[in-house]
């Protein structure tokens, strides 16, 4: 995985919690800066790229880094 601005681990968390953490770290980070979120399979994959998505963010990289752990990067929209 890439070297990001910053990094998250929400792979204790579940849903809604998931993006409510990802998005306060955004509201945190400047436009164009990157964050790996490290989160689990299922719905956590589901949501949190779609929910940066809806909300101007790029999602660069989604990848498996165990059996259901995974990592993606998102920058934040300019």
């Amino acid at each position: 995985m890439s070297k990001a601005d910053r990094a998250l681990d929400i792979t204790a968390d579940v849903c809604p919690m998931t993006f409510v953490r990802t998005k306060l770290c955004l509201e945190k980070m400047e436009p164009g800066e990157t964050v790996i979120i490290r989160l689990c399979g299922g719905e956590p994959l589901e949501n949190v790229p779609r929910a940066a998505l809806d909300h101007g963010h790029e999602v660069l990289a989604v990848e498996r880094v165990e059996d259901d752990i995974y990592e993606i990067v998102i920058r934040k929209k300019a």
